[in-house]
């Protein structure tokens, strides 16, 4: 039997990954190919998650409850992050869009990223290729950001993101996020 070593930061965009495709059909390998991740590491990743209660033994259906309650009580625990230098990068946290009409800082947040069109604080992505895998999934991108607004968000942008994530995850009605 394989040993636990705890869970990295890219396990969490694995799982949501998964609750955003929905019903629709995949593969270990689309996973690695959508998130720009080995399937060495999808599966090691699902491995991980399956031994912490977070995917069923077949790894391919998240246990939505506990990935919600892991986000709102220990996500910010396990993955801080503290605000890096000015850089150029896509907007995350409360500069998202979701969360931008919403909140209002003088303050913004990017993932570095050469290309960006954005420009404030760099926030650390979970894992190395996360903006690529962002930019081609919009859906993605809302989640990846909510959950920044959790790592470091104040109390109400922290309130909207995890409504948001448990909106996704749990499908609870709640008020409508829209970009405008």
């Amino acid at each position: 039997m394989r040993q636990h070593k705890g869970m990295r930061p890219q396990d969490i965009v694995i799982l949501l990954k998964i609750v955003v495709l929905g019903s629709q059909e995949w593969q270990f390998q689309d996973l690695a190919r959508s998130l720009y991740i080995s399937g060495a590491e999808v599966s090691e990743s699902l491995h991980r998650s399956s031994f912490a209660g977070l995917v069923d033994p077949t790894r391919k259906k998240v246990h939505r409850v506990s990935l919600s309650e892991f986000l709102k009580f220990g996500f910010s625990y396990v993955f801080p992050q503290s605000p890096g230098p000015l850089t150029r990068g896509m907007a995350t946290a409360h500069s998202h869009p979701l969360l931008k009409n919403h909140v209002i800082s003088s303050t913004a947040y990017v993932w570095p990223d050469f290309e960006g069109n954005d420009y404030g604080q760099a926030i650390e992505p979970l894992y190395p290729n996360q903006v690529k895998a962002a930019k081609e999934d919009p859906k993605l991108y809302d989640a990846l950001a909510m959950l920044d607004a959790i790592r470091v968000g104040k109390v109400r942008e922290k309130k909207f993101a995890f409504d948001y994530l448990s909106n996704l995850l749990l499908n609870e009605p709640s008020r409508e996020y829209n970009k405008d």
